[in-house]
């Protein structure tokens, strides 16, 4: 029954992705766009002495959906079996005499990738802005904890000491370059065809040149310089593949987060509403990281659909319609769950909550462990071949956790005693002096992503 909540059936109808996004991709709204097409036709020929200009007039008032309905155009559709020929046919309709002239000299494919080439660039304004955000985000995190020690993990294992700020100014690098992507790819995305029916401009005469270039202005989009019947979709292809990388960068932050919140590590923690929000219907004490796990499910989702676009290159000869099925759900669903996977990761960086406590723990655990680089330079700048200060150190931090600490240990041994002082241990041993680097290559990133960031 329409408009009863129980009949729906997609997920991104009831529970993921934004209702402004999603409604990009209404039926209302693509219907919009495949007339605001066939209206800037109509125009651009009047223009060009092609069709009386009463008669573009009149096609151009007539592309509305209060002319145009989604009702007809479905009834139409119901005998045609034609998608597009049900449009133009209700438009012809609704535009009286002048209907004959919709869609003059044009093909199926003009109108529906040229309409989605208008979806593409709308949905690149919106994913572009939420990068953006994103970026904010962890770059105010990255200024918050610049100085925060916290102990930096290869392998999963103690490495040595990073601050938390620059995790965050790391990743927001890796989303600035994402927007730089799709700056770049903005102009290969949208591009529409007005070009005929195997792409030659034959049915335009000798004006195809000019009906190409003037529709395309009228829209605000380039012409493929070399389309078939359709227009390349290396492009679609590109498109939900650059979605595919900004997921995997989504994940890969969303991944941290639900690392660094496990219970023997709690470093960190979502944002978690204690007054009403439930973490398990069993085990009352949980504090899940359930939307930086929604983003990582969500993210596996955006990359699989990047393959079906890669297929649809492979057209037989001018085209077939092997791509319009799939295309007509994997394009809105990439767009509308990389826009939610983005803006809730964007929720969770902005709520994060760090323990900074729990981090200098941490490095403090290691016993001085985490040091041994810096203490291995400082012997080798000492004198001391580096291959024989590195095995020093690795001999001397064995069983570290069960017995005295690496300062201990370090200021009781004669090969080490002999080149440094204690107070040049101590100081070798001293996260806060190692992290420094961190801090200042922070501020370094935040500095430069704040240039490109600013307006």
């Amino acid at each position: 029954m329409a408009g009863d909540p129980t009949a729906l059936f997609c997920p991104l109808e009831f529970r993921y992705g934004r209702e402004p996004v999603r409604a990009l991709f209404s039926r209302g709204a693509r219907l919009s766009r495949a007339l605001r097409v066939e209206a800037a036709l109509a125009m651009t020929e009047a223009d060009l002495g092609m069709i009386p200009k009463e008669d573009a007039l009149a096609i151009e008032r007539a592309a509305s959906q209060d002319r145009v309905t989604l009702g007809r155009v479905d009834e139409l559709e119901r005998s045609l079996r034609h998608d597009v020929m049900a449009i133009v046919r209700s438009l012809s309709e609704a535009a009286g005499a002048g209907g004959r002239w919709v869609h003059y000299g044009a093909t199926s494919a003009d109108i529906t990738d040229t309409a989605l080439a208008l979806e593409l660039k709308e949905s690149a304004t919106i994913l572009r802005g939420d990068l953006t955000d994103l970026a904010r985000d962890l770059l105010g995190q990255a200024r918050r904890y610049r100085e925060t020690p916290e102990i930096g993990r290869t392998h999963g294992q103690h490495g040595v000491p990073i601050t938390f700020g620059y995790k965050m100014a790391v990743a927001a690098a890796e989303v600035m370059r994402h927007r730089k992507r799709l700056d770049e790819l903005l102009p290969r995305l949208a591009v529409g065809k007005m070009s005929g029916a195997v792409g030659t401009g034959a049915g335009f005469g000798p004006h195809a040149v000019q009906v190409e270039a003037g529709v395309m202005r009228r829209l605000g989009l380039t012409a493929d310089e070399a389309p078939t019947q359709i227009v390349g979709r290396d492009r679609v292809a590109e498109f939900t593949n650059f979605l595919a990388l900004v997921a995997s960068t989504a994940e890969r932050i969303a991944t941290e987060v639900r690392n660094l919140q496990r219970t023997e590590i709690a470093e960190v923690a979502e944002p978690f509403d204690e007054a009403r929000q439930v973490g398990s219907s069993t085990m009352a004490q949980k504090r899940n990281p359930t939307v930086s796990e929604n983003v990582t499910s969500l993210a596996r989702l955006v990359r699989a659909f990047a393959l079906p676009p890669m297929e649809n290159m492979v057209q037989w000869h001018e085209r077939d319609l092997a791509n319009s099925a799939n295309e007509r759900i994997v394009v809105p669903h990439s767009i509308v769950l990389a826009d939610d996977l983005l803006t809730k990761l964007a929720d969770v960086i902005r709520g994060l909550q760090v323990d900074e406590a729990r981090m200098g723990e941490e490095v403090a655990r290691s016993g001085g462990a985490a040091m041994t680089e810096n203490l291995m330079l400082a012997l080798t700048a000492k004198g001391l071949p580096r291959d024989e200060a590195h095995e020093i150190l690795r001999v001397l931090t064995r069983d570290l956790g069960a017995g005295p600490s690496l300062v201990e240990r370090a200021k009781a041994s004669p090969a080490i005693t002999s080149h440094l002082t204690p107070e040049e241990i101590d100081r070798y041993l001293d996260p806060a002096s190692y992290v420094r680097a961190a801090s200042e290559k922070t501020d370094r990133i935040v500095a430069a992503l704040d240039v490109e960031l600013a307006p």
